[in-house]
């Protein structure tokens, strides 16, 4: 006879692992939430990041043609690949989510959603954002980086992190999620985030990458004024710098905090013409 003891052991999910970051959102009213916010119609092909336990996941699968899951933990990919493999529209995928091509996997157009671990949170928000984007992705985040995403210029979250999501996305603060709702609770509050890429981007695909750059070198000297700034970063003159700032029509006294995504277009534009 199968030693009960055992048969219990078997049906145990994976040990929690700390060193990866992991917080188990558990409560059903907030995973619904999170999946109302992706407003799916059934025809859509859904990645999921960091599936975990599958708590969200059992809510996507009926909701989704195709749902992907990519999950870094062995143990966890091994268990939602076992939970799903009568379900041909599920696929787990154990792979780190940074070496995936979101857009080539999904094969067409695509929802992204996940917990994101808070430890990697930025490098995995701008990773989704390369081409070609999910039409809409919905992000469970530390309170702090929801804020910072969405933070309008002059304000005290606003940065690199808002300027650099907000030139290509309008991103959303959805709600805030209390670190009870996770097991084990997390030490800082969570908060729903939700992106959609904008109609018409303020940056193109050639200007991503040195804007980025622009944008967080800029940021690094955020207390500076701008003719300070723009000196430092191009190596030029006092009379060069003021000029650049005249014809983007920026004050030279204005520290970055206080521009727009827009502004900082303008001004690498400007910049390339030197």
């Amino acid at each position: 006879m199968p030693d009960p003891d055992r048969r219990a052991d078997s049906r145990r999910p994976p040990p929690i692992r700390k060193s990866l970051g992991q917080h188990f959102l558990t409560d059903r009213r907030i995973l619904q939430r999170i999946v109302d916010a992706l407003e799916l119609t059934g025809v859509e092909t859904v990645i999921e990041i960091g599936p975990g336990r599958g708590s969200l996941t059992e809510l996507l699968a009926p909701m989704a043609r195709r749902l992907i899951l990519i999950e870094y933990d062995r143990a966890l990919a091994a268990d939602l690949r076992t939970r799903y493999a009568a379900n041909p529209s599920v696929s787990t995928i154990e792979a780190d989510v940074l070496t995936v091509n979101l857009g080539e996997l999904a094969g067409g157009p695509y929802s992204l959603v996940g917990n994101v671990p808070y430890y990697i949170t930025t490098p995995i928000l701008f990773h989704a954002m390369t081409p070609p984007r999910p039409d809409r992705a919905v992000y469970l985040v530390q309170r702090e980086v929801a804020e910072r995403i969405v933070a309008p210029p002059n304000s005290e979250a606003y940065g690199a992190l808002s300027v650099n999501v907000q030139a290509l996305a309008e991103p959303t603060l959805l709600f805030r999620v209390a670190p009870g709702s996770f097991q084990p609770p997390p030490k800082v509050e969570s908060a729903v985030v939700r992106i959609g890429p904008l109609a018409e981007p303020i940056i193109t695909p050639a200007e991503e990458a040195p804007f980025s750059r622009f944008v967080r070198d800029a940021f690094g000297m955020r207390r500076k004024q701008l003719r300070r700034v723009i000196r430092s970063l191009w190596n030029l003159s006092a009379e060069q710098a003021e000029a650049l700032l005249g014809r983007c029509g920026i004050d030279p006294a204005a520290r970055p905090e206080t521009l727009s995504p827009g502004d900082f277009a303008r001004l690498l534009r400007e910049e390339k013409t030197q």
